[in-house]
């Protein structure tokens, strides 16, 4: 993998070839399903442009279906391609209804793309705002909720698990996954982050204190992560964050483990640039 632009405000390049992730024209309805398996998103289509047009009402953007379709697509196409400062830079041009591909831009460009905390923090940061927004306008749209949770899970891990926990954050993360998952129970990427929300807790402050304070539980844990990787098992995400959970809950006796779900996760063949980003990070926990 190249070198990331270490503490930069700017937007390092994806880093592979990305021919591959183009989706040019009907290429992108095609591959869809298997591009958005993972958080239930979908298809930006003129019916679906009108839906979030009447939805988000006076915060929507000035366009017709057709248009709004069209620019969503497009945001798309650039987020898959590993164009990420244009998926972000479409996304907000969009306001709330474009919030989703924003966020998901912002949020795995910061996590894989740039070295330094701060400005991880920052984007981080950013991203909620960007998804708060869209709480408001979408509360029904079940990405309004995940996106928030990703973007303050992130900022959690980059802060540390203890400082979110005493600012109170873990409690936003929770009830943003739990909404999410009311409305879309089969939403992969929010059964993993609730995966990772309870053992977290349990690896920072202990199963007892997290399960009478925060309703942690190992077994809710493993639960939702086993659900992740049923809905999705060819995603290298799932596999990592699995391991990390396995990790979390007891290094010691899962080190082997979370090797192995480490190896299945590089041996993901992506479909798009976050997956490439994903398996080449995985290959690198083997390295």
């Amino acid at each position: 993998m190249a070198a990331k632009k270490s503490g930069a405000s700017g937007w390092a390049a994806f880093p592979h070839d990305a021919k591959a992730y183009a989706y040019a024209g009907d290429a992108l309805k095609k591959a869809w399903p298997k591009l958005h398996v993972g958080d239930c998103e979908s298809y930006p289509d003129a019916k679906r442009a009108a839906a979030l047009l009447k939805a988000a009402g006076k915060s929507a953007p000035k366009l017709d279906a057709d248009a709004l379709a069209e620019a969503l697509q497009d945001a798309w196409r650039a987020f898959h391609h590993g164009e990420f400062k244009a998926a972000f830079d479409a996304g907000t041009a969009l306001g709330p209804i474009g919030a989703s591909v924003a966020v998901k831009a912002l949020g795995i460009h910061a996590t894989y793309l740039i070295d330094d905390e701060a400005e991880q923090l920052k984007r981080y940061e950013q991203a909620a705002v960007v998804a708060e927004a869209a709480i408001k306008a979408l509360p029904d749209d079940a990405n309004s909720h995940y996106r928030h949770a990703f973007a303050l899970g992130r900022y959690s891990q980059g802060l540390s698990i203890a400082k979110a926990l005493k600012m109170g954050i873990a409690t936003k993360v929770r009830v943003s996954l739990d909404a999410a998952l009311e409305l879309e129970p089969k939403h992969a990427e929010a059964h993993t982050a609730l995966a990772l929300f309870h053992a977290e807790i349990i690896n920072k402050i202990g199963a007892m204190i997290g399960g009478l304070t925060y309703g942690a539980k190992a077994s809710e844990a493993e639960g939702h992560i086993k659900t992740a990787l049923k809905l999705t098992p060819a995603s290298p995400i799932a596999h990592i964050e699995h391991g990390n959970i396995l990790l979390l809950l007891d290094e010691r006796r899962n080190e082997d483990a979370a090797a192995t779900a480490y190896e299945k996760a590089a041996k993901c063949k992506p479909v798009d640039a976050m997956e490439a980003l994903d398996a080449a990070f995985a290959q690198s926990q083997l390295e």
